[in-house]
């Protein structure tokens, strides 16, 4: 049997919220930084944050192989519980063959997930239908999050019938849409609407270059010579990993747009703007080798982290990426949050409490 999600998280998905990708915090030597692995979970979800999405490629895809996926779910989830807002979604990465995902699920399912995002990198020797056998594998453990990564970082060209297909499996309850490509994008809203299944799976949008563009567009799909509408409703995302605060609220903007029909022209621009930043976070000009290494570094100027230390020592941030960065803060200070983060650092690196204030 298909695994079944929890009407509060379904209201939640379904609703639309913002879910940073959570990045991973080690010590010099190796070890999972607890103290500051806590701290930026409350701060996401003191900063609006719906949702927390752990074990993904934002927490680095060696956290397997270092033997931290599960300290790193249980921090977070812990730390969620302990937060007194209204329960987050909680969505696990997971990741490997059939075996390995599954058994991942189980883990993130012990642990109080409501979601597995199935990462297809590194599946390539499976075609289209064995595919779709190894997410309905992990589909009877926990309900699925698909997730459409796009090629710079491993992942594959997958067409609108692999999402047709993909959408009628029951489990399947939310997509992550991450190609950074509107064709591909286009590919998936048409495969969910398709299905038949529209209504009953939540579109996130993980396209960094389109934030805003993909909140605030309605898709009209013909099917059967019926007009299926379909909205993206929230974002899955490394970009809101930094400056969440006012991530948060350009999604409440994107909301109140949709509800009145009318979308200020300023929202293109901020769409523009956001884009533009996050070019020099996930490092387009280095072709997206210091994507991470960006997150890490906004992270670090805001005193949240101590230093940039991925698990690989390649990954660095990019030549020029540190100016870039100079660049977009100081041209678009109002997609920041440093204020914010100066004011409650104290209390989330602490043993304290939570800070809700997001409004």
């Amino acid at each position: 049997m298909p695994a079944t999600l929890s009407a509060r998280a379904a209201a939640r998905l379904h609703g639309g919220t913002m879910i940073p990708a959570h990045p991973l915090v080690v010590t010099a030597d190796g070890a999972l930084d607890e103290r500051r692995q806590r701290a930026l979970t409350r701060y996401y979800l003191d900063a609006g944050a719906g949702g927390l999405a752990v074990g993904v490629h934002t927490t680095q895809f060696g956290i397997r192989k270092a033997g931290l996926l599960r300290p790193v779910l249980e921090l977070a989830a812990d730390t969620a519980r302990a937060h007194s807002g209204e329960p987050p979604l909680l969505v696990a990465g997971v990741a490997g063959r059939t075996a390995e995902a599954v058994a991942e699920a189980e883990t993130a399912a012990a642990l109080g997930y409501d979601l597995a995002m199935v990462i297809l990198r590194g599946l390539d020797d499976l075609g289209d239908e064995q595919l779709i056998g190894h997410l309905a594998a992990v589909g009877e453990v926990l309900p699925l999050c698909g997730f459409y990564l796009q090629s710079a970082v491993g992942g594959r060209r997958l067409d609108a019938a692999f999402w047709r297909r993909l959408a009628e499996l029951p489990a399947l309850r939310a997509v992550k849409i991450a190609p950074f490509d509107r064709y591909r994008t286009i590919d998936v809203v048409r495969g969910v609407c398709e299905s038949g299944r529209a209504d009953d799976i939540a579109l996130y949008t993980g396209n960094d270059d389109n934030i805003l563009v993909d909140l605030l567009t309605e898709y009209v799909v013909p099917v059967g010579g019926v007009p299926v509408r379909k909205r993206i409703v929230g974002g899955l995302l490394g970009q809101c990993a930094v400056w969440t605060r006012p991530a948060v609220a350009l999604l409440h903007r994107a909301h109140a747009a949709v509800r009145t029909g009318h979308v200020d022209a300023e929202l293109l621009t901020l769409a523009a703007q956001l884009t533009d930043a996050n070019g020099a976070v996930f490092d387009v000009a280095g072709g997206f080798a210091g994507c991470v290494p960006g997150i890490h570094e906004v992270l670090r100027r805001q005193g949240l982290l101590d230093g940039i230390r991925l698990l690989d020592p390649n990954e660095v941030l990019s030549p020029g990426q540190a100016d870039e960065l100079d660049r977009v803060i100081r041209a678009y200070p109002h997609l920041t949050d440093d204020e914010f983060v100066s004011a409650h650092l104290d209390a989330w690196l602490g043993a304290g409490a939570h800070v809700t204030d997001p409004d």
